[in-house]
């Protein structure tokens, strides 16, 4: 792999940090929204999931207690 000098090193990450294509302020702030949204109903989904799991357990070893 060739070596490279420090300022050339900055030269080609400015070159490519130019070809970053950057969000805007709305399509972070809705993305960030929609991670929220997801994970809180994601966060229910399984709350009920371990509810739903516990109670049969219980009920299940209710039986034979």
């Amino acid at each position: 792999m060739a070596k490279t000098n420090p300022f050339q090193f900055m030269q080609q990450v400015r070159a490519e940090t130019a070809k970053v294509t950057w969000p805007t302020r709305r399509e972070v702030v809705v993305t960030t929204v929609m991670v929220f949204i997801m994970a809180a109903l994601t966060a229910v989904f399984f709350f009920f999931v371990d509810f739903m799991i516990r109670s049969g357990l219980a009920g299940l070893l209710g039986i034979f207690n």
